[in-house]
């Protein structure tokens, strides 16, 4: 295999922060600004993430020193390597770790990571679908596994997905369906409703059904409990309403990062929370995860779904990233760089 060409440099989204004001270009960088880590990577695909946006509109708390380059996910091409575990041609992907938050991230050309951060692409899985699960679809498999090793199985009842018309959201209801769980889809969009239903959900309600506060320290068991991507009110409740021996498990807080609860539904119920955290997963469960991502044959289906594979360049990054923080994006956007 022929030695990919390096170039003197490459095209980026940029970010830039003066005081109260953010500005977002697409520029030309030189190679040598990636940073000193041992394996560069040219970037096939990309995905937009919810964090990506915070990133991209100066969010501190998410990214701490600017000009940045955002982008969480990225999958492509070894084109040199300090690492003897990779080589050039190797065909690789990276989520979560530190790339797109203060490591330039993969709405670029190119990225230049630790070896650590890096998973072999497993077989027959395109860099494309791969960034349309990317971190989310990563996450949603976690969540479920999470759920799994707690017991919460199938027959105790309908599995609740909050914020499911969102990229988190909507693989897990294709994941949790597929799972053979009956999934409730809990989401305020109602055009999300065809493609909530491809996905294999058995029922949609609207956001309301779980969003009015409580003081009650338990409500009626409902649900075998859930995945959870929005936090506050929908999280205390969907808890609360969980049955015997149910859990839920919670990866985003977009509603809200407060919780109030009492330990009732943990001492009477034997509710399990379960927190899901995908950015510090270690290298062998990310390896795992993405195996069992690649060989699902439901969700690679799933994939197929124009709303799961909507498709833009550097240059329409502004537009999705306006639209992601106005809640207007529903499934996935991949970023072709």
């Amino acid at each position: 295999m022929a030695t990919p060409v390096v170039p003197s440099s490459f095209r980026a989204f940029r970010v830039h922060v003066d005081g109260e004001e953010v500005r977002r270009t697409v520029e030309e960088l030189p190679f040598e600004s990636l940073p000193d880590h041992d394996v560069t990577v040219r970037v096939a695909y990309s995905s937009l993430n919810y964090k990506d946006a915070l990133s991209a509109s100066g969010n501190r708390g998410v990214t701490r020193h600017y000009p940045h380059t955002p982008g969480i996910d990225a999958a492509g091409e070894v084109v040199a390597s300090r690492d003897a575990r990779f080589a050039p041609g190797d065909r690789v992907l990276v989520t979560g770790f530190d790339l797109g938050m203060d490591t330039p991230g993969g709405f670029a050309e190119y990225v230049r990571v630790p070896g650590d951060w890096l998973v072999p692409l497993p077989e027959g899985l395109s860099a494309r679908d791969a960034m349309a699960l990317g971190t989310a679809g990563f996450t949603a498999a976690l969540a479920l596994e999470r759920l799994a090793f707690a017991g919460v199985t199938t027959d105790l009842g309908p599995l609740v997905v909050t914020g499911a018309s969102g990229g988190v959201g909507s693989l897990a209801v294709a994941l949790a369906a597929d799972a053979g769980y009956e999934v409730i889809a809990s989401s305020g969009k109602g055009s999300a409703a065809g493609l909530l239903e491809r996905l294999g959900a058995s029922e949609r309600v609207g956001r309301a059904a779980l969003s009015d506060p409580s003081e009650r320290p338990l409500l009626k068991g409902l649900y075998a409990g859930g995945i959870d991507t929005v936090g506050g009110v929908a999280l205390e409740n969907l808890v609360k309403s969980t049955r015997v021996g149910g859990g839920v498990a919670a990866c985003g807080n977009a509603g809200g990062a407060e919780l109030r609860l009492t330990v009732y539904p943990f001492i009477l119920r034997g509710v399990a929370l379960l927190g899901v955290d995908s950015q510090h997963a270690d290298p062998e469960t990310r390896r795992e995860v993405w195996r069992s991502l690649a060989g699902n044959a439901a969700l690679r289906r799933a994939l197929a779904d124009p709303e799961l594979g909507q498709e833009t360049t550097l240059e329409g990054l502004e537009e999705q990233v306006e639209r992601i923080l106005a809640g207007g994006v529903t499934g996935r956007v991949v970023v072709r760089p």
